[in-house]
């Protein structure tokens, strides 16, 4: 009997210890992982812009920077005034929107959407101008050219489409990547497209010809998000790998690269492109499975962004009062604000002391 009971204590045992040691390892991830905080007092948080009722996929500042544009996975566009916080005017498409670009004239936003389509829409009126269809699956990216011009998009087709925005036509199709497509941009003198994949892989594509010009594949995991430099002659990678890349684009030559305890998926040039703001998950593989069960971690918000110098690679300054990922930045034309778009349905607005 004694012999018994000890086989069954040993048993319970064998059971207990294993879910202690994986709870132990859940409630460390989810409640008390902290990665690297910097804190120079360089940005203070001025505003947060909570009206949305899902995730805000992008975010940009418009000219001026007296507005903040948003979208997000509630199927809007919201132009915000960035003092007072009131919406001054709401868009409404039919489907979901993965990602939205501003024109440099700030007239118009250009959507990538869920249900396979790119829409152009008027911010002065809210009119729908026009429809791009060419993609299968989930538009997940899109950009203006810098002369407003050409659109480029791309989705979980793995294609890499250029559009006339006068006409509407499909100038290219660029077909090379193999998986899902993250980021498409447009080089600042509009020869280039860069585009960033779930291959693993950044290319490099002419516009006039659409010839592949770089093959980069350099990273070790999924390439999320892509960034040149306002002169053009830097290009920034970010990846589920836990790193962001500096490249030259005119030698195709690595520069520099910064690593982070979590997965980095956006990524933009301060004006002066002497700084690199980025974005991402707040916590590891394992905290970000908790929070897709769980919810926005507002007991322990990670570190969702990071403002670095781009010369060194230094880390400057931390941010961590979003509860979930960071899934856009940017930068105000006067480098002064900085806004933070995230999976917790808010955009913060920082504004830079220094």
């Amino acid at each position: 009997m004694v012999v018994v009971i000890r086989k069954k204590g040993k048993r319970k045992l064998f059971i207990i210890l294993p879910l202690l040691i994986i709870v132990g390892v859940l409630a460390y991830c989810q409640l008390l992982y902290k990665s690297e905080r910097v804190d120079n007092g360089m940005a203070t948080l001025e505003k947060v812009f909570d009206k949305h009722k899902d995730i805000v996929t992008s975010v940009r500042f418009s000219p001026g920077d007296s507005l903040l544009i948003t979208s997000s996975v509630d199927s809007t566009i919201r132009i915000w005034r960035r003092e007072s916080g009131e919406i001054v005017k709401e868009i409404k498409q039919t489907s979901g929107i993965a990602y939205m670009d501003l024109s440099n004239d700030g007239n118009y936003v250009v959507t990538g959407g869920y249900d396979s389509t790119v829409r152009l829409w008027r911010i002065a009126d809210g009119s729908l101008i026009k429809e791009f269809k060419g993609h299968s699956g989930t538009v997940w990216t899109v950009a203006f050219s810098n002369d407003g011009k050409k659109i480029v998009s791309g989705g979980n087709d793995g294609l890499v489409n250029i559009w006339d925005v006068e006409s509407g036509n499909l100038l290219h199709k660029l077909q090379g990547h193999k998986r899902i497509v993250w980021s498409v941009k447009f080089s600042p003198d509009g020869t280039k497209v860069a585009s960033s994949s779930f291959d693993f892989s950044v290319k490099l594509w002419n516009v006039d010809d659409g010839k592949l010009v770089w093959d980069n594949k350099e990273h070790k995991e999924t390439v999320v998000d892509i960034a040149f430099s306002h002169d053009g002659k830097l290009l920034a990678s970010t990846s589920d790998d836990k790193t962001i890349k500096i490249w030259n684009v005119a030698e195709q030559k690595l520069i520099r690269t910064m690593k982070v305890a979590e997965h980095v998926q956006a990524v933009t040039f301060s004006p002066d492109d002497k700084r690199l703001m980025t974005g991402g998950r707040d916590k590891p593989m394992i905290g970000e499975f908790l929070q897709e069960i769980f919810g926005d971690s507002k007991f322990n918000p990670g570190v969702s962004a990071r403002l670095w110098d781009v010369e060194s690679g230094k880390l400057l300054q931390t941010f961590t009062t979003h509860t979930n990922d960071v899934m856009d930045v940017a930068y105000s034309s006067d480098g002064k604000w900085i806004a933070t778009a995230s999976a917790d349905k808010t955009v913060d607005l920082w504004r830079l002391d220094r």
